[in-house]
């Protein structure tokens, strides 16, 4: 049996037992079916089961309950939607990209509020979200992100912030200013995965583990084990992994994103670097990179960076690599040099679910019977459950009051064949990395106009 405990520090410290619930074993019937046991998955059963007591729910796993995004990711419950706000207005219109960013600043305090009400005691912490914008050339991007935010009437969600004012809440090198939003919390993903799990379960859901789904079919979803018949709804909810069914293999690219964790810091440690508020901190890299302060006193730092693999292949073995880990690690002593000779106790990382134009999607077929969720970049701690309180009203029939947000009912064209997908992915991986690079006072690629075009379609 696999150690699921090392593939991240959130497992490994999730306080719960990782041996793995019984498979599927024989074809039986409920109401609704649900693939995938992270964010997603859960918490729609949960909110199905909340509004329609004695519903028979039964997810399948072919892991185990966190294994995926969902037990791995940094550690934020961000207001930020995967698309940014500008992007949305211009896709959108303004009030829809107003009333989806007021649905997900809502989200966040729904994960506080279902937390205390189910007794989950996540190590939640409400710092907000701290947007730094390290060197000048960053500084436009706070700026035009700040006047967006009040376009669309949202100035009091955030705050633009001076270098001496960023710099009095975190201690990083070449801090130039910095937007600040209250809407954002850290949390430890593995006590919040798994206990929603447990929570799931005592409402009256089943949840099958070390069960392959090979095939779907209107009603039902073929396994390893045996046939699991629905009476009202299937649920695809495996985020990246959807991939690996053949009828979903180009609707979500794996891309992997790496994170490196130091050991717990000393107070005089802390002391030179400040971040008493431990809100959720990032730069405005087009790389990529997040940074949480753990409720034991430690910093993670996650990037983007590990190649894209040719035919959107997922394997353990892509969730370590040596030079990605390596150049996360020397930036977070950039950041922080007095942390120079601090020791990294685990690195670990996996794949996040892209979507072709960047957009989530929510959307469920009463003729068909199949729902789909999918889609959020590396950034659905939050979002999952905005999805999962949609997609459980679609499929109840209940409404919500979410229907009319954009990533409901909606679907992202595929992706490209290979091998041109393998080709473009990986160009833009280089070209980002190498206009971020030139930005720390190497030449501007001439080719940086290409990449920025395409990153925006």
């Amino acid at each position: 049996m696999k150690d699921y405990a090392k593939y991240s520090f959130w497992m490994e410290t999730s306080g719960d037992d990782l041996t793995p619930r019984p498979a599927l074993k024989r074809s039986c019937d409920v109401d609704v079916a649900i693939l995938g046991a992270g964010y997603s998955g859960l918490w729609t059963a949960y909110y199905l089961l909340r509004s329609n007591p004695g519903l028979r729910v039964a997810i399948l796993e072919k892991e185990i309950v966190g294994f995926g995004a969902s037990g791995r990711n940094g550690g934020w419950c961000s207001s930020r939607f995967p698309v940014t706000p500008g992007m949305l207005e211009k896709r959108f219109g303004p009030n829809l990209a107003r009333e989806l960013l007021l649905a997900m600043y809502s989200a966040v305090d729904e994960v506080g509020r279902v937390c205390e009400r189910e007794h989950l005691d996540v190590d939640l912490c409400r710092g907000g979200i701290l947007s730094l914008a390290r060197g000048a050339h960053q500084l436009p991007l706070i700026q035009d992100a700040h006047s967006i935010y009040f376009r669309l009437g949202l100035g009091d969600h955030c705050e633009l912030l001076t270098a001496d004012q960023a710099i009095a809440r975190i201690k990083a090198t070449r801090v130039y200013g910095a937007l600040f939003s209250p809407d954002g919390a850290s949390l430890h993903p593995g006590k919040l995965v798994r206990g929603l799990a447990r929570v799931v379960e005592r409402l009256g859901g089943v949840i099958y583990e070390q069960t392959q789904v090979t095939d779907f079919r209107p009603a039902s979803f073929i396994t390893s084990g045996g046939e699991l018949r629905a009476q009202r709804a299937i649920l695809l909810a495996g985020e990246a992994y959807l991939s690996r069914i053949p009828r979903m293999h180009r609707s979500v690219l794996p891309m992997y994103s790496l994170i490196t964790l130091t050991e717990p810091l000393t107070g005089a440690q802390w002391a030179t670097i400040g971040w008493e508020n431990r809100e959720s901190v990032a730069s405005n890299r087009l790389t990529v990179d997040y940074l949480t302060r753990t409720h034991d006193g430690r910093i993670l730092f996650g990037s983007r960076g590990a190649p894209y693999a040719f035919g959107s292949k997922i394997t353990d073995e892509q969730d370590l690599h040596e030079p990605t880990h390596a150049n996360i690690q020397g930036a977070l002593v950039e950041w922080f040099p007095s942390l120079k000779g601090i020791k990294f106790t685990h690195n670990w990382g996996g794949p996040v679910g892209v979507p072709r134009d960047w957009m989530p999607s929510v959307r469920f077929d009463p003729a068909t019977r199949i729902g789909v969720i999918c889609g959020y970049t590396g950034q659905g701690v939050a979002t999952s459950n905005l999805a999962g309180r949609l997609m459980a009203g679609l499929i109840s029939g209940r409404p919500t009051g979410l229907e009319s947000l954009p990533l409901a009912q909606r679907q992202s064209p595929n992706w490209e064949l290979e091998p041109l997908r393998w080709l473009v992915v990986r160009y833009m991986q280089t070209a980002l990395q190498r206009i971020d690079e030139s930005q720390q006072g190497r030449p501007r690629p001439w080719d940086a106009g290409i990449a920025e075009f395409l990153m925006k379609h």
